[in-house]
């Protein structure tokens, strides 16, 4: 990354801060959202983008953070009774596992550390069993399918196919007062440079440049005395992980999870969202989130009833004519003007300075 582009993503996000001031309660909500997709997307930039492993299920690590904070929130809005899903479905005890999450520490740990793990046992088998390309793909659908499944089928301790909704506070504050969106706002933009950060520092590293070996020729890093599966257990279970931070951060702001929401087509959407910023570039893979989530907002308010061809439109164009995202369209259209105007000027420059010389 040069230094350009790193003052052009540095005054950008400095922007986002300035978002509360300019823009409605509704917006900020919706930006606040987005926000959280984009730190789900660096999650799945690292784990494809960099390291070559392509995962269609991240919708469950996804899924997973949201149920965590959201059992947090749901015990707070039922205060001493049962949640409402329950007693329609004539449960009369509190489950064992739901009580821990009175505490918003252990609903927020969970939200990370659950799907985190889940990643981890789930990738080191996959990859000890040299599972991989499109065969990995289908096993993280296959995942996909089994997560929610079960929690349609648990009705009465996941809240079914309508999931978790109704919240109300989040430590006594009303969820839906412009204060609390605000400060969740703020607080998601600064996970979301605290992560980029984070993923920035990893794939600027030794362990970054293996990572990227195992995704160009993972057979010859593996004859100079790599464990390739040591390496891709790591990344894949901390993808995980960012994915269920993300989920936290999201349910807080949308006010509602259910199993379509981690389903298999948000799965293939996220994976959408990398492939139009551009895999391989941690910004790009934000930006992509970010623009992608906008269109989807904007088409589906200004035709509700075509928006979907729209954006099967655009994701035909970002597959046809951008496969290295709108950050390679970017770069080639700044070479292009760098080549086409920078060289003529410099031949201005040297002609000039003959005649001055002469």
């Amino acid at each position: 990354m040069g230094g350009k582009t790193r003052i052009i993503l540095f005054a950008g996000y400095g922007v986002l801060f300035l978002a509360p001031l300019i823009t409605n309660q509704f917006q900020i909500n919706l930006l606040g959202r987005f926000l959280a997709y984009g730190i789900l997307a660096l999650g799945i930039d690292l784990i494809w983008g960099y390291t070559g492993i392509l995962s269609l299920g991240h919708g469950v690590y996804f899924g997973l953070g949201a149920y965590c904070m959201a059992m947090y929130l749901k015990l707070e809005a039922a205060g001493t009774r049962l949640p409402d899903f329950m007693e329609w479905s004539g449960v009369t005890h509190m489950p064992a596992f739901w009580q821990p999450f009175h505490s918003f520490l252990f609903a927020f740990l969970s939200s990370v550390l659950l799907p985190l793990l889940l990643a981890a046992v789930v990738g080191y088998l996959s990859f000890r069993s040299r599972i991989r390309n499109v065969y990995f793909s289908i096993l993280s659908q296959a995942l996909v399918i089994i997560v929610t499944t079960l929690l349609i089928g648990e009705q009465g301790y996941t809240g079914g196919t309508n999931g978790l909704t109704d919240f109300a506070t989040v430590f006594g504050q009303s969820l839906s007062s412009p204060w609390t969106q605000t400060i969740l706002y703020v607080i998601t933009l600064l996970v979301l440079g605290l992560v980029y950060v984070l993923s920035a520092c990893i794939v600027s590293s030794r362990l970054g440049r293996v990572l990227v070996s195992i995704r160009d020729g993972e057979n010859r890093l593996r004859f100079l005395g790599y464990d390739p599966v040591r390496y891709k257990t790591f990344v894949y279970a901390f993808s995980g992980g960012i994915a269920g931070l993300a989920g936290a951060l999201c349910v807080l702001q949308v006010g509602i999870i259910s199993p379509g929401m981690m389903d298999i087509v948000p799965s293939v959407e996220m994976v959408l969202w990398v492939a139009l910023g551009g895999r391989g570039t941690l910004y790009g893979a934000v930006i992509g989130a970010l623009l992608m989530n906008i269109a989807k907002s904007t088409f589906s308010d200004a035709f509700p009833d075509i928006w979907l061809f729209f954006l099967g439109g655009l994701f035909v164009a970002v597959v046809a004519f951008m496969q290295d995202g709108i950050v390679g369209v970017v770069k080639r259209s700044f070479i292009f003007f760098e080549n086409r105007f920078g060289g003529v000027a410099r031949e201005r420059r040297r002609l000039a300075n003959q005649q001055h010389q002469s």
